[in-house]
């Protein structure tokens, strides 16, 4: 049932700490539009790697509720990105998810764009007619170490400096930016969007991801005194992976330690880099590289992972052989699009260097598992029967999202006359 204005006030203001969200946060189209106007059209967002766009002219487009974006890489090969409305009448402008243009042309009128956003051709204007002012509105855009990052807002949140200086040193090793795309798979979750973050948020549901289990420490988010018995075989693993691996980051001068900040700053972020389990060289079902062509001039494999979180749609893997990024779209209340994508070295050769199949085994399976676990969240929250949980000590960050996304709703509404 859509609530009325004035109850998205109380129901934001009323939300307790440490418990999940009332059924219309979840389920309302009127959160769901609260939610694009408040976070995503305020926040930086992650919409695209480097390696989307290798040469000149060629875009991604991004759909955010009524929003529709353009990311390209311009003639002198900087990344752009500007609002997908034609100048002249309004008409969308690029109408595919991606491709390559020489020019950015509408099909309406042929108002014909450069791809630095420049007016070139409008035919029949009137004379006195300036090409200069119809330039194709601009969308602020960031590139950090191979990562693109576009904010809608007229003022973005302005920690993103100190963020992105925070996490280049982290990042930078890896060569994103040379890096090329092997595979990208869009996944439709029957959930709200934040169901699907809240559940990457916490490993407390991880016994039902058998294949990231095999190669990943299934302890995230648990202080040593709350692990499971089950699990204390994989701690006594992890101890000595991890002081193996401090040993080798130090050696190679790799940063590792763990910056939290999710829900203290406008840009909330995490960043660690971690062993992984078995041959701890990467993300496959015995833990050995998927690609044999490494990333970078890295003297080992054994390099674990190294994982982020950036609020509100994004977390990312970084291995030595190859890294994985997660995007996510709200689709509707009850729909998300979770793209993700694998980059490997720009010279690895398919079938050669690495098996596309090996490559994605274990994150394509984990998030198939996901998204049926995020349709039955999705689909009990949407009974009448339903009442906010609490959240247990392994989901302090699940509960740093919420907050951090709260307090992102709250300053928004403060705004509103």
């Amino acid at each position: 049932m859509k609530q009325a204005t004035s109850d998205v006030g109380d129901l934001v203001a009323r939300r307790p700490a440490g418990r999940s969200l009332e059924a219309p946060f979840y389920v309302g189209e009127e959160f769901f539009d609260l939610d694009i106007e408040a976070v995503f059209a305020r926040s930086w967002l992650f919409v695209a790697a480097e390696a989307e766009l290798p040469e000149p002219g060629d875009y991604v487009t991004v759909d955010l509720g009524s929003y529709s974006i353009i990311v390209v890489r311009d003639d002198d090969e900087a990344v752009r990105a500007f609002h997908n409305v034609c100048r002249h009448r309004g008409a969308r402008i690029l109408n595919e998810e991606r491709g390559s243009v020489g020019n950015i042309v509408c099909g309406y009128h042929r108002w014909t764009y450069g791809v630095d956003g420049k007016l070139l051709y409008a035919e029949s204007q009137a004379p006195g007619f300036d090409p200069s002012c119809f330039g194709l509105r601009s969308v602020h855009t960031r590139t950090v170490a191979g990562l693109v990052f576009v904010c809608l807002a007229q003022e973005p949140p302005e920690d993103f400096d100190e963020v992105a200086a925070r996490i280049e040193p982290y990042l930078a090793p890896h060569r994103l930016a040379e890096a090329k795309v092997a595979t990208q798979i869009d996944l439709v979750e029957n959930g709200n969007w934040k169901l699907t973050m809240e559940n990457n948020r916490e490993c407390y549901h991880c016994v039902g991801h058998p294949e990231l289990q095999a190669c990943y420490f299934p302890i995230y988010g648990y202080q040593e005194k709350d692990i499971p018995h089950a699990l204390r075989p994989a701690y006594e693993r992890f101890l000595v992976a991890d002081a193996e691996a401090r040993e080798t980051y130090d050696s190679l001068g790799l940063p590792y330690a763990e910056i939290e900040e999710l829900d203290t700053r406008p840009t909330g972020f995490r960043i660690q880099r971690e062993p992984l389990d078995l041959a701890g060289e990467s993300y496959t079902p015995d833990g050995t590289a998927a690609c044999s062509r490494l990333l970078a001039d890295f003297p080992t494999a054994r390099l674990g992972r190294l994982s982020m979180h950036i609020q509100p749609n994004s977390w990312f893997h970084f291995m030595a052989d190859h890294a994985i990024t997660f995007s996510v779209i709200p689709l509707g209340p009850d729909r998300t699009l979770v793209r993700t994508t694998w980059l490997v070295h720009a010279d690895a050769v398919e079938g050669i260097d690495y098996d596309l199949d090996t490559l994605t085994k274990v994150w394509q399976a984990t998030n198939d598992q996901d998204a049926v676990l995020v349709a039955r969240a999705h689909r009990g929250i949407s009974s009448p029967a339903y009442l906010p949980g609490p959240y247990g000590p392994t989901e302090e960050q699940v509960e740093a999202f919420v907050n951090w996304y709260v307090t992102r709703l709250k300053a928004h509404l403060e705004l509103l006359p």
